[in-house]
Parts: C-alpha cells; structure tokens; sequence
C-alpha cells in the first residue's frame, strides 16, 4: 500500500510503499493496553466526553496507536461537542481507510489505520469547512506526538522519496 510517511526532517512526505503490519491477537494484547485493544482491535468505542486526547489543543500529529502512523494534525481538529476528539481530515488521504459498518442497526462510515486496519471511529457529513466532514475519532485509537518531536516518526520508507 502507499501511505504519506513523516522524513528525519519532520517533512510529510509520498506517498511511499508500506508493508502492512499484522499481528496475532496476543502481539496486539502485549502491545496494548486492554482498553485500547477493546477499542482499536475490536472496533470498541470509548465513552463520550471521556477520552485523554478529547480537550488535547497542542500542537502535533495523531498517529495511530497500533503502528505508529500519521493520520491528523492538530490544526484539522475541531471541536464537535460531540463528546470525542473531532478533525475535518486526515493527514493525508492514503492514510485511512473506510468500511462501511453496518452494527448496531445503523449504517455508517468507519474509519480504519490503512496500514494496520486499527479502527478509529467513524466519518460523518457534519463537519466544518471546507471538507464538511467529521471524523471522529477515539483517543484509544491515537498517541499524540507534540510538533517538535514529529521527527521521530520518521519512516525508512521516507530516505527513499528525494
């Protein structure tokens, strides 16, 4: 799959080619905590107005808690009063992926890591300008990564791009 990788320089930059990353369910459990395997493994949804990363308003990048990958930024977050943290896009397109999701009697959008299938939450057509979209995300499904310390989620597959 080609995604948009962070360079040693903090640079987003792709797409480049990425393996994606599987793992048996007790890599995943050794990796995770149980709450955010519930969620990120499990398609789970945290409880509103509850999340760590819900009121988080420095700057950085989201990336995916499972593999590491950049999915938001900081200045695409919004905030919805939905109870969770809310951006009006991704990093880069190439980076999630969406399914549509039937459960619970409801049909919607999830959004899923595309380069390890780690469910984030769901898009909706409810957002902000100038996508009009909200995807909304579980703070389980995320580790923030402050902007000056974006270097470190420098990517091999990113010396490749010139």
């Amino acid at each position: 799959m080609k995604v948009m990788v962070f360079n040693r320089q903090g640079e987003l930059v792709g797409p480049v080619e990425s393996a994606h990353v599987a793992r048996t369910d007790a890599q995943w459990q050794a990796q995770l905590t149980p709450e955010q395997y519930r969620i990120a493994r499990n398609k789970g949804t945290e409880a509103p107005f509850c999340g760590t990363l819900l009121d988080n308003h420095m700057d950085g990048v989201y990336a995916c808690i499972c593999c590491g990958l950049p999915l938001f930024r900081s200045d695409s977050k919004f905030h919805s009063g939905t109870g969770w943290p809310s951006f009006f896009q991704p990093i880069a397109k190439e980076n999630v992926v969406t399914h549509v999701d039937r459960s619970y009697g409801m049909v919607r959008e999830e959004i899923l890591c595309a380069r390890c299938d780690c469910h984030l939450g769901h898009v909706f057509p409810d957002g902000p300008a100038p996508t009009r979209l909200r995807f909304c995300v579980n703070s389980d499904s995320l580790d923030f990564i402050e902007e000056s310390q974006v270097a470190t989620l420098a990517d091999p597959a990113a010396e490749a791009v010139t």
